[in-house]
């Protein structure tokens, strides 16, 4: 069976939840679309920005951090085994999903028709200011978060000298109190949670995007169950892996498809208007560094934008669903290394790789856009994003041949990251803290972690619904960021 007996209350409480969930998407679509839609602008608007101001102020901590002496101190005693380019690259690798992809392509064009600090839409200005806000959701705020959630983890397995790298034993720490069972099952849950969420949305965009790629290279419908095939396919490929004890091969996978998509952003470059996407890359990173703050603050409380409800809030919650891995994983590749090589790393080295990315594949679409060629706020005003990325990747030569590379790489991509979920998820909910959690039991996550992205896909979820499942599931982990900053900031004034 594998290390450890399974956790049957994570379990139980996990399958009522996604029962009554994609009963609710099922039994009544219309409704839930409403609701999900309400409850994505009543809590972006509530809270979004206190949530703006705490991650902006989690960037000065890890600065403050990384600059001062602290910065000095080394984690643990052995030498790291991997190079510095290596290490760097494996950042960039947890950065980098499936569903980035998509946004690679299309997301400049969002913030093109409806911009943020109050320029207007459509406008010569957004078009400018369109990759610059892509830099700043993909840029340093986001890094910084997972850096701060990271050295915390780090400091209370190397520096705290504590053996469970798990997040209850670190909350534990923080607040000076014993292993406690209650507590754990809190912070479970909502680890398992939050994971869901992001998830949710990782895999339907994925899975459209996919679907609408080949459907539009085969010339076959693009109905439901082709996307039906699609995610069973994905599915069967993970369930396979994680029952066989495939994970380390499934990875290694991921790392060449990862090196694949840099190449192929080489190629756009290459093949490209390489001069137009260079310049709109610098650019871009010219206006994010000067516009840095106010873009982190915007809020239009005396207009009517929406705009950091709609993108800021969301994907600063987006990528806190990925933080609690993320900083398990740094944890375990950063012995050797000192906290500031762990910022340095997490910081920069994501930043130039997904701006890279970014920069190529979206300066690629500007351009088709500018000489006429695809109109791409067309797509997605028709609510057609998606074949939107095919019209793009076809205006390369040999398109269709690079475009079905893609797509492919797109999913390999999500199927190498959901068995990577599964594996984690399975870890938490067994009682007895496992390096190899059952393979039944890994199996049944990868059913469960389909289940909702196909209620999704069946009801044709918009992006507000995906939207309010990373919401609603990230909020509550905003609660243990927050702990991980102060037990951070009290640990380093303890320490001599």
């Amino acid at each position: 069976m594998g290390g450890g007996r399974s956790d049957y209350f994570l379990i139980i409480i996990s399958i009522i939840a996604v029962g009554l969930v994609i009963l609710a998407l099922l039994l009544n679509p219309e409704s839930s679309l409403k609701v999900a839609n309400s409850l994505f602008a009543k809590l972006t608007s509530t809270f979004g920005s206190f949530i703006q101001l705490f991650e902006f102020i989690c960037v000065l901590i890890i600065s403050y951090i990384a600059f001062s002496k602290y910065g000095l101190i080394r984690l643990g005693v052995k030498q790291n085994p991997y190079s510095n380019i290596a290490w760097i690259f494996m950042f960039i690798c947890a950065g980098l999903g499936s569903a980035t992809m998509y946004w690679a392509f299309m997301e400049w064009a969002y913030y093109y028709t409806g911009p943020g600090l109050n320029i207007a839409a459509n406008s010569p200005e957004a078009l400018r200011y369109s990759t610059s806000f892509v830099y700043f959701h993909w840029g340093i705020t986001p890094w910084a978060v997972y850096a701060l959630t990271s050295i915390a983890m780090c400091w209370h397995f190397y520096v705290k000298k504590h053996p469970d790298l798990k997040l209850s034993a670190l909350l534990a720490n923080i607040l000076g109190i014993k292993k406690n069972a209650i507590l754990d099952k809190i912070i479970d849950v909502i680890f398992l949670f939050s994971t869901f969420g992001g998830l949710v949305l990782t895999t339907t965009v994925s899975v459209v995007t996919i679907s609408s790629g080949l459907a539009g290279i085969f010339g076959i419908e693009n109905g439901f169950f082709i996307k039906f095939i699609i995610l069973a396919i994905v599915t069967a490929m993970f369930s396979i892996s994680s029952f066989a004890g495939l994970s380390s091969g499934m990875q290694k996978l991921a790392k060449i498809s990862c090196i694949l998509c840099f190449v192929f952003a080489v190629l756009v470059l290459l093949l490209g208007n390489s001069i137009f996407i260079i310049d709109n890359m610098i650019n871009s990173i010219g206006l994010f560094l000067s516009n840095y703050v106010h873009m982190s603050l915007f809020n239009d409380a005396t207009g009517t934008s929406s705009f950091n409800q709609d993108w800021t809030v969301f994907y600063w919650l987006y990528w806190i669903t990925y933080t609690p891995a993320v900083s398990i994983f740094v944890t375990k590749i950063s012995e050797g290394r000192t906290i500031r090589q762990v910022v340095f790393g997490l910081v920069l080295g994501g930043c130039v790789g997904t701006w890279f990315f970014f920069g190529c594949l979206t300066g690629f679409a500007i351009d088709t856009f500018i000489q006429g060629i695809v109109d791409v706020p067309k797509f997605l005003s028709t609510g057609a994003g998606e074949a939107g990325v095919l019209a793009i990747i076809q205006q390369l030569p040999l398109g269709n041949a690079f475009a079905l590379f893609y797509f492919v790489l797109m999913l390999v991509f999500l199927a190498s990251h959901m068995d990577a979920t599964a594996f984690t998820i399975s870890a938490v909910s067994t009682k007895i803290n496992s390096e190899n959690p059952s393979k039944y039991l890994k199996v049944f996550w990868c059913i469960m972690l389909g289940l909702i992205p196909l209620a999704m896909l069946y009801i044709k979820a918009d992006l507000n619904t995906l939207k309010m499942a990373v919401v609603l599931t990230a909020a509550p982990f905003l609660i243990i960021l927050g702990l991980a900053a102060y037990g951070l900031i009290k640990w380093i004034k303890e320490y001599k």
